[in-house]
């Protein structure tokens, strides 16, 4: 076996990458994605690349089939069962309203309804103590009631439990006992974190999606058995690392930004290669788009992922350990629509897979992103997945053109108003990784890629100021190909609230080393040869008697003063200031990796020996501020490597396509990638 796959699902396209080991050459795949039963896409996808599952020895997959199951309210029936006076802790949620001035705010509806939320004895104290041992007999008696309400999975959230996870434990195996087929999730399974609304919320969601991930991954291993895959088989998981599909049956939650963090591992890589240290991810496809802030080569990870939070809605808090990702309903499927009093709106509404735009010719008839890509010039209507799908121009014209006639607009104007509307919403989600967050975009590079991240990506850059975009090879397949250089990751986080002093320092060293062997342990359970195990360490710091508290890692050989200073470093840097005051530590965080074997960026054939071989027939392309301007066209593998085509130009390859503006120069390294800079302002 010498080759390695991965299956990136997305909201429009599945995409497929295929590794050859021995020689480091890659094949490519993308095909439509299949709502109905997304397998079907995956197998679609690996057919298309031509690969013998028999010669594949891993298989790596990014699903938004846990996603899907949230945002869509497709999960299952779940029940409750939590310490007694503790079970309308989702209903109370955080007493703080994220829309303060909107009197008629509404928090989320719970995903278990009060009916199903029940309530046993038991109690310790957040230090562990037992108060009050656990009544079997009430969890006994919470079986029955399940069994007669139909139940399909359970959560378990005691209060303290991530001090004192025995109660749970049992409580756990009386109800797998007295209720035969139906899951069981317990909360210290999952976090060990204070804090009992996030907990409990994170409990109940992947009870929620259990049951349907459980399904999709049972069945896909079994169709990919079946074709002949004897290799290991992991799912990406949304703290950046890999896992078994068996972990990943127990534990879907951590899927729940499975896809995009794949991306964001390679945008890293392919930047560090490029030399650029700081930059943004920036990820386009057909339904959404996502953005993530890479600091000197390292991605960040948060544990207060909030699923459809926005700035005027709470959302539902998971504490998990997530890549930080800000997600918008921007993509190439996004849908434009005007509001009651006119107003022109872009997504959040996608025209996803079925029937997508309407230039796709599959039904669609409302105007989208892609069809005023398409009437722009930017796209070629015969080129699109290199000719194995051709573009419907007309249809595109009558979708923006009814949108255009309610608004006054022509065609061109409105195709143009479309393509600026989405940018700004763009715009605003690269603002809140960056200046929101104390960055200043001018020392970042973009790295750009998705189906339609170089479409819109100059645009983006110049609006920010940001001086060079980098535009892997690939982008169309960028995230499943980030899935290969991935490790096994699994991350220990333990509450743990302790001062921070020459007198504890000793036990703050015990405690993070106990954790850290525990971690390195988990391997063994994954069943997946690694090369290598290792763990990074990280302590939550806080000055005493503050809520939040700041992650600050811990290095090999740090001394208390070491750590002391880059806390209060780190902490001036979020909040623009530092004290004296005593520092305690709430979480000990260690993340346990598992290096495996992952492909090199090889450096690729030189191209043509002129840029006339690689250009292709010129075309009208409408840009803002400049209307319909003569752009050449080339065909990106056979532009020379480091020979510059300054703007206005259009880059082609199969799954993609990146517009350079006037005032912008690009050029393809000795890596392929497209490196595009601002040489000046038209």
């Amino acid at each position: 076996m010498s080759r390695r796959l991965a299956v990136d699902i997305g909201g429009t396209f599945t995409d497929l990458v295929a590794l050859d080991e021995s020689t480091g050459a890659l094949d490519l795949g993308k095909t439509l994605t299949t709502p109905g039963n997304f397998a079907d896409g995956v197998l679609d996808a690996i057919a298309q690349g031509n690969v013998d599952l028999a010669d594949v020895s891993q298989f790596v997959h990014g699903t938004t089939v846990v996603i899907n199951a949230l945002t869509e309210r497709t999960g299952c029936r779940v029940a409750l069962v939590t310490t007694r006076g503790f079970r309308d802790v989702l209903e109370i949620q955080r007493a703080n309203r994220t829309d303060m001035y909107n009197l008629l705010y509404r928090k989320p509806t719970p995903f278990v309804p009060r009916a199903l939320r029940f309530e046993v004895r038991e109690r310790v104290t957040w230090k562990g103590e037992v108060l009050e041992p656990l009544s079997e007999e009430d969890v006994l008696e919470v079986a029955t009631a399940c069994q007669r309400s139909d139940v399909e999975a359970i959560a378990v959230c005691f209060l303290h439990a991530y001090a004192h996870v025995e109660h749970e434990a049992r409580a756990k195996r009386l109800l797998e006992e007295a209720c035969p087929g139906i899951p069981v999730s317990a909360s210290h399974e999952l976090t060990r974190e204070w804090r009992e609304y996030e907990r409990t919320n994170t409990t109940v969601l992947n009870a929620y999606v259990r049951p349907v991930a459980d399904a999709y991954l049972a069945s896909l291993a079994e169709q990919l058995e079946a074709r002949g895959l004897r290799g290991s088989m992991l799912t990406m998981q949304s703290n950046g690392g890999t896992s078994s599909f068996g972990r990943s049956r127990r534990l879907p939650i951590h899927l729940v930004e499975s896809g995009p963090v794949g991306g964001i591992i390679g945008a890293a890589a392919v930047a560090r290669q490029a030399g650029l240290e700081n930059c943004i991810a920036f990820d386009m496809g057909g339904t959404t788009a996502k953005v993530s802030v890479i600091e000197s080569g390292e991605v960040a990870i948060r544990t207060d992922y909030h699923l459809e939070r926005s700035q005027t809605w709470a959302g539902y808090p998971l504490r998990i350990p997530v890549v930080d990702i800000v997600e918008v309903g921007a993509g190439g499927g996004s849908i434009a629509w005007l509001d009651e009093g006119g107003g022109l709106h872009v997504g959040p509404r996608s025209a996803g897979a079925s029937p997508g735009p309407a230039c796709y010719g599959r039904g669609g008839t409302l105007p989208t992103v892609t069809d005023a890509n398409l009437l722009a010039g930017r796209l070629d209507a015969d080129y699109f997945l290199a000719g194995r799908m051709t573009l419907n121009g007309e249809s595109a014209r009558r979708a923006v053109a009814s949108l255009g006639e309610r608004v006054g607009l022509g065609e061109d104007d409105a195709a143009m108003g479309i393509l600026r509307l989405v940018n700004a919403n763009m715009q605003a989600a690269l603002e809140r990784v960056t200046v929101e967050r104390g960055h200043d975009p001018r020392d970042f590079a973009l790295v750009a890629y998705g189906g339609a991240g170089g479409l819109h990506a100059s645009s983006l850059a110049r609006q920010l100021h940001v001086g060079t975009i980098l535009i892997p090879a690939a982008p169309g397949q960028f995230s499943a190909w980030g899935m290969l250089l991935t490790d096994l990751r699994q991350d220990f986080v333990r509450t743990r609230v302790t001062p921070c002093n020459p007198a504890t320092w000793e036990h703050v060293r015990s405690e993070i080393g106990d954790l850290t062997s525990e971690a390195l342990r988990s391997f063994a359970e994954e069943r997946v040869v690694v090369e290598r195990a290792w763990a990074q360490q990280y302590v939550d710091l806080r000055y005493a008697g503050q809520e939040h508290a700041v992650l600050t890692p811990i290095l090999e050989d740090d001394d208390l003063d070491r750590l002391l200073e880059r806390f209060h470093a780190l902490h001036e840097r979020a909040y623009a200031f530092r004290l004296a005051d005593p520092v305690e530590v709430v979480n000990y965080h260690v993340a346990a990796w598992g290096t495996v074997r992952k492909p090199s960026l090889r450096e690729v054939d030189a191209g043509s020996t002129s840029l006339s071989a690689a250009r292709k027939k010129d075309r009208r392309v409408q840009y803002e501020g400049l209307g319909w301007v003569s752009a050449r066209v080339f065909e990106r593998d056979r532009i020379p490597v480091d020979r510059a085509i300054e703007g206005p130009a259009v880059i082609e390859e199969p799954a993609s396509t990146t517009v350079v503006l006037p005032g912008q120069t690009v050029r393809r390294d000795r890596f392929g990638n497209l490196i595009l800079v601002e040489e000046a302002t038209p």
